[in-house]
């Protein structure tokens, strides 16, 4: 990865986007979403991951968070490292996923392309975290990260996507709680 794309402030709130290798649409069960959220609570409540914003998409994953114990690069090792390891569990074991064999494959062939990777890799290795400086940039990530879900023609409103901070955003905390729903009104 380059130093460009590094977390340089341990303190500061980043916008991340991470997706599951070639792209796969993996997340097309609520059991895999459950995943993802069981998650994000865990590191929210134990590790000191502070959530602002958030969407779970077929394919990727959009966060607005920051560490509350300075190191951002570890949280989110961390995550991915536990969700690719249950995920991939999880498909394995699924007697209804139906495209099991082609998903397992898929991460072995995405496994065997890097040195690092002991057998299957579920999420692509690049984050390109960009540090959020000011409350106009912060905003704009939060409705970017907010209107995904439409962009991708899977909802008309943002609040109707199931997993995204917009419905938290609208005070409706039936799936996930997060941290300072205003964080876009001002800087962190």
């Amino acid at each position: 990865m380059s130093r460009k794309y590094k977390f340089r402030n341990p303190t500061a709130a980043y916008f991340i986007s991470f997706a599951t290798v070639f792209w796969i649409d993996v997340f097309t069960r609520q059991v895999y979403f459950s995943i993802l959220e069981e998650a994000m609570t865990h590191c929210r409540l134990q590790k000191g991951m502070e959530v602002f914003a958030y969407c779970f998409m077929p394919s990727h994953v959009h966060f607005v968070f920051r560490s509350d114990r300075e190191d951002p690069s570890g949280l989110l090792r961390d995550f991915k490292g536990f969700t690719a390891r249950k995920l991939i569990k999880e498909i394995e074991e699924n007697p209804q996923e139906s495209r099991k064999e082609w998903l397992l494959w898929m991460m072995e062939r995405a496994g065997k392309k890097k040195n690092n990777v002991a057998k299957r890799q579920f999420w692509q290795q690049h984050n390109k975290p960009i540090e959020l400086w000011s409350g106009k940039v912060i905003k704009q990530k939060i409705d970017y990260i907010h209107n995904n879900p439409v962009e991708q023609g899977f909802v008309t409103d943002p609040i109707a996507w199931k997993y995204s901070s917009a419905r938290n955003y609208a005070e409706d905390t039936t799936v996930v709680d997060i941290d300072n729903k205003g964080i876009h009104l001002g800087m962190l």
